[in-house]
């Protein structure tokens, strides 16, 4: 069946895939998924880490959230107005982000940067937005970056340069680079923006006090911060990164784990920016924006979460889990690298003879055999376990002791085909 389906695929879509991140993994069609596990059309079970990039965070096919939407969407699915569920929906939103006075819903994190950014724009009257190497925050021509030794440009043939020209690019986690980005461009800088933990690229958590000095900045020089929690949000915490950390931002961009596997994103933060939309003056629209399916599936998604198990259980669950592959490295005499939260964590492999490597930021990531990882993950799913080539796996609510055993006898198994 999945040779027929590759095939038919290929001859309809650009690289048989819909999304350009799937094209590695254009050859594999699920039937599908509940909890952590997937199958695909010939009958294959695999465990998932990979939970879709990320939204799965409940596990696959919730069925408290699927009940919601199924529910509310016997009522209608878009009125061209308003509707009591999405005010519900936003008001526990804010509830469990704890900081934030105001939210708009949309449907992807693309298009929340976009709206952040404007806001941004909007209330300092500057251009430049302060960015960080190896983040990523979309795939509009505005946003999409590549990140090499020789400085960051456009990500992709036909995306015009000068769209990015407003960016100032500085390493992660170094305080006194971001300081002197300040002072190269006095009262210009409208925005910085960041994943607060790098979890698209390298699973990278901010050093100690380096969030707290980029807050001080931002105010001190009169910048909007923005966190990117499309990653982030209600998966490090109930509050996200913001909670995690201790660091509070003046806007908050959110999607995946947001709305259990439904397509929302939301733009959070102060009354006094998101009222730039509310008064006309900063355009933000979207048919589809808190549709019927959106708003249930938010509200009852942060009725799932907000009981607290699914943090205890992705806590326990993604602890053993990394211990238990650094513990198989080391046992094959593999030079393994996982680090990371729980929650979302990167595996790779250490380059040469290092016996142990530093990651804090893009450029010390390149340190690392990446591309023998790229290679392993397609091993990986071989075995039975679904991950993403770049490294990064995540854990869901849904996973447990089964899987864990699974996933660890797998891997095994796998490193021992690889190293062969």
């Amino acid at each position: 069946m999945s040779a027929d389906l590759v095939k038919r695929a290929a001859a309809v879509l650009p690289g048989g895939v819909n999304s350009n991140v799937r094209l590695p993994t254009a050859q594999t069609f699920f039937a599908r998924g509940h909890g952590p596990r997937l199958w695909d059309v010939d009958g294959k079970e695999y465990v998932d880490y990979l939970l879709g990039q990320g939204p799965a965070f409940l596990g696959h096919a919730h069925p408290e959230v699927n009940a919601a939407v199924a529910e509310a969407v016997t009522r209608g699915m878009v009125y061209g107005a308003q509707h009591a569920l999405e005010v519900e929906a936003v008001e526990k939103l804010l509830a469990a982000v704890g900081w934030a006075d105001m939210a708009r819903l949309g449907v992807s994190g693309t298009e929340a940067v976009q709206g952040a950014l404007r806001l941004a724009r909007a209330a300092t009257g500057r251009r430049k937005v302060i960015g960080f190497a190896g983040q990523y925050h979309g795939w509009l021509d505005t946003v999409l970056m590549a990140h090499g030794p020789d400085g960051s440009g456009p990500g992709s043939l036909g995306q015009p340069p000068q769209y990015l020209a407003d960016w100032v690019v500085t390493p992660f986690n170094d305080a006194e680079a971001l300081r002197a980005r300040f002072e190269a461009h006095p009262g210009q800088i409208a925005a910085v923006i960041l994943e607060p933990m790098m979890c698209n690229s390298g699973a990278i958590a901010p050093r100690p006090g380096f969030l707290e000095r980029l807050r001080e900045l931002c105010t001190e020089h009169g910048a909007v911060l923005i966190f990117d929690e499309v990653v982030t949000g209600f998966r490090l915490a109930f509050g996200g990164a913001a909670q995690r950390f201790g660091v509070t931002p003046d806007l908050a961009i959110y999607g995946k784990a947001v709305a259990g596997g439904w397509p929302v994103a939301a733009i959070a933060g102060r009354r006094e920016l998101l009222e730039l939309f509310g008064d006309g003056r900063v355009n933000h629209s979207g048919t589809f924006n808190a549709s019927v399916m959106a708003a249930a599936a938010v509200s009852a998604t942060m009725d799932v979460l907000g009981r607290g198990t699914p943090y205890v259980t992705v806590e326990e669950h993604g602890t053993a889990l990394m211990t238990g592959l650094r513990a198989i490295g080391e046992r094959h005499g593999v030079p393994l690298h996982v680090q990371g939260l729980p929650a979302a964590f990167h595996v790779s492999f250490r380059a040469g003879d290092r016996p142990d490597t530093t990651v804090v930021d893009h450029a010390s990531l390149q340190s690392l055999d990446l591309a023998r990882y790229t290679r392993f993950g397609k091993v990986l799913a071989e075995h039975g376990i679904w991950v993403a080539g770049r490294g990064i796996w995540y854990v869901s609510a849904a996973h447990g002791e089964q899987e864990l055993a699974d996933a660890l006898a797998r891997f095994e198994r796998a490193l021992r085909n690889e190293a062969g």
